[in-house]
């Protein structure tokens, strides 16, 4: 049977938390993880903010407001991602920034486990939580593809990512832009600027 969107969403966060335990060991690997957590990180991100929240704050009106203060996490947790992937793995700035990264997150599983996820299970019935998690799956997916595609990009030095064009654009309140291609994006911010 499939899973429930409750279930994909508490597996993500325990497969970060295992992610975060080998980026703070160190290790040779290092870079890699980071750029799974961060590809992890903005796929679940996406997928919540465009297929799970809308349906909390509307089944859930209680919650609006942690809704939004959960995508303000989301995007603090984007930054810090974005800033060690500028900053030299064996740097005590690294370190410092991970340990960042992990409390921040840490922060934002609790709070979600605890008060968002269950208003959504009282606020609807299990077939629609299983609906849902599909639709949240295929988004991850995506997205997921997405950043893993863009993070072998940055490894090669190209071109801006879509995470990067995807925050510019969210600066420039450009609407629709969860749902752009890069390409779009990258037209919808040369049009504004």
């Amino acid at each position: 049977m499939p899973k429930d969107v409750i279930e994909l969403i508490t597996a993500d966060h325990r497969e970060v938390e295992k992610l975060f335990d080998r980026l703070q060991a160190g290790g040779a690997d290092r870079v890699a993880v980071l750029d799974r957590v961060g590809a992890l990180l903005v796929a679940h991100s996406r997928a919540e903010e465009e297929r799970v929240y809308p349906v909390v704050a509307k089944r859930a009106p209680g919650e609006k407001d942690q809704v939004a203060h959960s995508e303000d996490e989301h995007e603090q947790a984007e930054g810090l991602i974005r800033r060690l992937q500028a900053t030299d793995p064996g740097s005590e700035k690294f370190d410092s920034l991970v340990t960042e990264l992990v409390e921040a997150v840490r922060h934002h599983v609790e709070t979600e486990e605890s008060e968002v996820l269950p208003a959504l299970r009282e606020a609807v019935d299990s077939k629609q939580l299983h609906e849902l998690g599909g639709k949240f799956r295929e988004r991850r997916e995506e997205a997921l593809a997405e950043a893993e595609r863009e993070a072998a990009e940055r490894r090669r030095g190209g071109e801006p990512t879509k995470d990067e064009l995807y925050r510019r654009a969210q600066e420039a309140e450009i609407s629709g832009r969860s749902s752009m291609t890069k390409q779009e994006l990258a037209d919808a911010l040369e049009h504004q600027g």
